[in-house]
This record gives structure tokens, sequence and C-alpha cells, in this order.
């Protein structure tokens, strides 16, 4: 199993509204930028994701908060596990579909077992450290979640349990949504009876599957593809920048390398460091251009500078133009 990154839901910043939890609070206490929602596409390390959880939680106030997300499973936002499962058949297909398109949206494996009494899921996680209970609690809640969407019916699972479940008003919480208790025990899992496992999706549609499947498979593929140090170099500065710590040094220390071996695998790439941060720095400051609400020093901040002056000169060397000329051409 990989460690990461985990892809987040284009519909999350617009879930956290209808539940009336700031997002920028939430991003504020998990030490993330403020813009991430603001992203097409958001992928965040292990470590981050499990940030972000936690910072929800506190914020919210709500150890109970993934029972609140579990109940507006939907299709608002293109989600391919949730996809690939709602166009099934049946809540068995959806099962199968969901485990092999999991990994889309984080290290993920699902594993599908015809058991005695029905179907039965279990959901595996990236090793230490393990994941917060709470984000556990959500997983479970949000297959039940998908197999009411699906069969338009209250399903009820036979037997839901994890390694920590809620107490407390957290656990009446859940046990009111799901049906059942959520029961200890070491492994993520979540049982329907034969009859749910048979059940059919309303939501089937055989000929939008057979649309996006050779996409979803290329997205597969992808994933299966190493990735590449130019890439990870990327993905670790765009969570330093704003630290002020864009150096080959601390990006070396954050993906367990020796700086030495960090430039010899970039070379092997036909790159540097240095070329990779003024990519880096150039499509962000980009993108921060774009939004006239964040000011050209906020901007400097964001990617890393000590004084705007020495993003003025950056900038211009980058692109033949000054920031506050490549604002105007923007919003021209």
């Amino acid at each position: 199993m990989t460690t990461g990154p985990f892809a987040l839901s284009p519909s999350t910043a617009a879930s956290l509204a209808d539940l009336g939890v700031p997002a920028a609070a939430v991003l504020s206490a998990a030490g993330l930028p403020g813009d991430l929602f603001l992203a097409q596409q958001v992928r965040l390390t292990r470590d981050q994701f499990y940030r972000l959880w936690r910072a929800l939680e506190e914020v919210s106030g709500d150890p109970a908060i993934g029972a609140a997300l579990a109940e507006r499973v939907g299709t608002e936002a293109f989600q391919p596990p949730l996809f690939a499962a709602l166009c099934s058949p049946d809540l068995t297909s959806a099962a199968e579909r969901l485990a092999v398109h999991k990994r889309l949206i984080g290290p993920l494996v699902m594993h599908v077992d015809t058991v005695p009494e029905g179907l039965r899921l279990t959901v595996d996680w990236p090793p230490d450290p393990p994941p917060p209970p709470g984000l556990l609690a959500y997983e479970l809640a949000f297959i039940v979640g998908l197999a009411r969407l699906g069969t338009r019916t209250r399903v009820v699972p036979l037997r839901i349990a994890m390694p920590t479940p809620p107490t407390g008003a957290a656990a009446e919480t859940y046990r009111n949504l799901l049906g059942v208790p959520l029961t200890s025990s070491p492994s993520v899992t979540v049982t329907f009876s034969a009859l749910d496992a048979r059940r059919p999706f309303l939501t089937a549609n055989d000929e939008m599957w057979q649309f996006f499947e050779p996409e979803l498979r290329r997205r597969l593929a992808d994933l299966d593809r190493p990735e590449s140090t130019t890439d990870r170099v990327r993905a670790t500065l765009l969570e330093l920048l704003p630290a002020g710590q864009p150096s080959a040094p601390a990006v070396a220390r954050r993906l367990a390398l020796s700086p030495r071996t960090l430039q010899r695998r970039l070379a092997d790439e036909d790159t540097t460091f240095q070329a990779v941060l003024e990519q880096t720095r150039l499509s962000l400051a980009r993108h921060y251009l774009d939004r006239p609400d964040v000011t050209i020093a906020e901007i400097a901040f964001l990617l890393g500078y000590d004084e705007p002056s020495s993003f003025y000169r950056a900038f211009h060397r980058w692109s033949g133009t000054t920031p506050h000329q490549a604002r105007a051409a923007a919003t021209s």
C-alpha cells in the first residue's frame, strides 16, 4: 500500500458552508493555505489530510461531524469512486467498483467479501500513524450513505465496526444515522445482509458507465506510474513556500533524501532544484495574480520571499513583465 496523496473532493468547501463551518478557520487550524479550496484539483499528503480532518472536528466543535458529512453523500461533484458505484446495477456491483476506484481519492484499499450473512466491506488505511478515529467513522457512514443513495432505501447494515468507535453523544449520533451502533473491532468493516447486497440501484446507468469507464481506467493507470522526483519536489514546495522554506535542504529533508541525492535525481530528469522552484513560483504567481483580493505583497509572502522587491525582480526575469502589468492584462 502506498502512503499518499489524498484527493480532496471539489465539493468540500460547499459542504462546509452548508454545515455552517468556516472553511478559512479550518484551513488556518490545519496550517494549510487559505485559498486551498479554490484550486481545481487538491491533493494532500497523508499528514496534511489528517490535520485537515482534526481541524474540522476542532473548529466545528462536533466530534461526530463525519455523520453530518456522510448524510450529504450526493452527486454534486464528480468523484470517480462515487460515480462508478452509483452507475452499478446493485449494491454488490457498486462495492466492487468502489473497491477498484477508491485508490483515485487516496491510498486506501477496500476488500469486498461474500460472507454467510451477506456482503462485507473492509477498508485498509496506510500504516502508522493511524488515521483519526472520526475519519474512520465517516468512511463507514459514507459507505452506508452510498448504499442508501443508490437504492433510495434506508439500508441498515447488519454490523459496522472499527478499532476505536465513537463514545458519548457522538456514538448516539452515529447510531441514529446508521441504525446500528459502531462496535469495536481491529478492522474497519461494514456488513450488509444478502437481501441488501442484491438490492438494485435505482441510479444504475450502464450507458453512462460505458462512456466514462475508459477515463477512469486511464486515471488508475496514471496512479500506477512511478511519481517523478520533479513531481515530488513540486508538491513539497507547494506546502513549504508559504512557510518561507523553499530551500533544497528543506525539501530534501521532507522527502527523506540527502541534498546531494535530490540534486542527482533531478539531474537524471534533466532539471535542477532551482528550475523546479522557479517554475512552481511562476505558476503560483499567475494563479494569485488572477485574484484581485490578494495583494502583490501577500503574493510575495505566499511564494516564500522576504521582500516584495525580490518577487518583483524574479517575476520580471521569468516573464519579462511586472506583476502589476500581468495582473492588469489578466483583468482587461
